[in-house]
């Protein structure tokens, strides 16, 4: 697990994490300058010459893999004595850094690494300490030394710190710690009372249960101040004090917006988690609903960032969370499972088959749930009659929760397959 904590280094400690930031930059822009090389000097053909790539290297000339570039920091530092003020596994991590972005770019399909301008490198990985580097308030760094830390919650007791990033946000700087603790922890199995989570603009979510929250609109709220700073900031000479000063205010209000959105969603997902002990959710891909008329607001209320986040506190509380095929959802009758046919203006669910009458949203959310119980139910087991998870195994042990409706319709289609 991660915990970030909020440091203080004094002026001399923020200059040199600075600098190794710029240092880490350049190395990483170094071996992305070689890789882009030995690929440009093998894109014409070995018979004949090219208008636009020549051969620039040998044609022996091996690959620069993450082996042979982190060999060669050791010569590389006598050359350039700069590199030597950074410690070493920390100018490590950043000729990695750049290797993850390689695979990423052949393997999963990302973009192809590119060069990183000044102040594009925001953080500096201290992958391994001997001792523990947090001593009461403090934490002690290589080449750096003590530094204030705001331990608002403390260390977990059986875990043991295994790196330590340092963050620069908006001027803000940040620990985040890695810790861990050698125990297995099994994934949570189907049990307990179902929630489906139906998302929207006009409502944040919707729950199986009927709760309704309004989405807060986080950016809308501080769009006015927003848009005054950043009027400040277009009127100021770049590169300047004064330009440096109120880009700092900007960014502090774009981090302070960040952090309104993410508590925000820790929240809501730690109310869910109070009220089921299975979570359900649609299955969207949100970036290309993020394309559009309505992108603005997509963005704004960031579902994609509270599904991750749900997923994250499920698992942490011992939940049961699964994402669910969204295609339907909105027409379908969570009773009787007729299609009912409404535009986006209507807000109500009326079904004319079984005179079932709740909110879109909530009916919504109560066909995530059904589909969710399908979904984990086994063909064949005694109990497969129950629509939801009031008869599945480990039900008996948890609280008592509102009991779950059965689907008429599906109750009747089994009981007339069976006889």
């Amino acid at each position: 697990m991660n915990y970030r904590y909020r440091i203080y280094p004094n002026i001399t400690q923020e200059q040199s994490l600075l600098e190794w930031m710029d240092i880490c930059r350049v190395a990483y822009n170094y071996g992305l300058r070689e890789i882009k090389d030995w690929c440009n000097s093998r894109k014409c053909m070995v018979d004949r010459c090219s208008i636009n790539h020549e051969y620039i290297m040998a044609a022996d000339t091996p690959f620069p893999s993450e082996v042979n570039q982190l060999n060669a920091l050791p010569s590389a530092k006598k050359v350039f004595p700069r590199l030597g003020e950074v410690p070493s596994q920390v100018l490590q991590q950043a000729i990695k850094q750049l290797h993850r972005a390689w695979e990423g770019f052949q393997k999963v399909g990302h973009g192809f690494p590119r060069f990183k301008k000044f102040g594009q490198f925001k953080s500096l990985l201290f992958p391994q300490f001997k001792e523990n580097p947090i001593v009461r308030l403090n934490i002690k760094l290589p080449k750096l030394g003590i530094i204030p830390i705001n331990l608002h919650r403390p260390i977990p007791n059986g875990f043991v710190v295994k790196q330590v990033r340092i963050i620069n946000k908006a001027d803000i700087w940040y620990a985040s710690i890695n810790i861990q603790c050698d125990v297995n922890v099994p994934e949570p199995m189907p049990h307990g009372h179902p929630i489906g989570v139906d998302i929207g603009l006009e409502k944040f979510l919707a729950t199986s249960d009927g709760v309704l929250v309004k989405s807060p609109k986080f950016l809308k709220v501080m769009q006015s101040k927003l848009k005054l700073l950043q009027r400040r900031l277009s009127r100021k000479k770049k590169r300047s004090l004064n330009y440096e000063k109120q880009r700092i205010k900007v960014a502090r209000l774009h981090h302070t917006i960040d952090n309104t959105r993410k508590d925000f969603h820790f929240k809501q997902a730690h109310t869910l988690c109070d009220t089921g002990d299975m979570v359900f959710m649609e299955d969207l891909d949100y970036r290309t609903l993020s394309i559009g008329m309505l992108g603005k607001q997509m963005l704004d209320a960031g579902f994609g960032q509270f599904r991750t986040i749900t997923k994250y506190v499920c698992w942490k509380r011992g939940k049961f969370f699964r994402e669910i095929s969204a295609r339907g959802t909105s027409l379908e009758c969570p009773e009787c499972g007729v299609e009912v046919r409404k535009n986006l203006s209507a807000r109500v669910h009326h079904c004319l088959s079984c005179n079932y009458t709740t909110d879109r949203d909530v009916a919504s959310g109560q066909v995530i749930r059904n589909r969710g119980i399908e979904l984990i139910s086994t063909a064949g087991h005694v109990g497969i009659q129950n629509a939801y998870a009031d008869g599945l195994p480990g039900t008996e042990i948890s609280q008592s929760r509102s009991k779950s409706k059965t689907r008429k319709a599906a109750l009747k289609r089994r009981s007339i397959g069976s006889n």
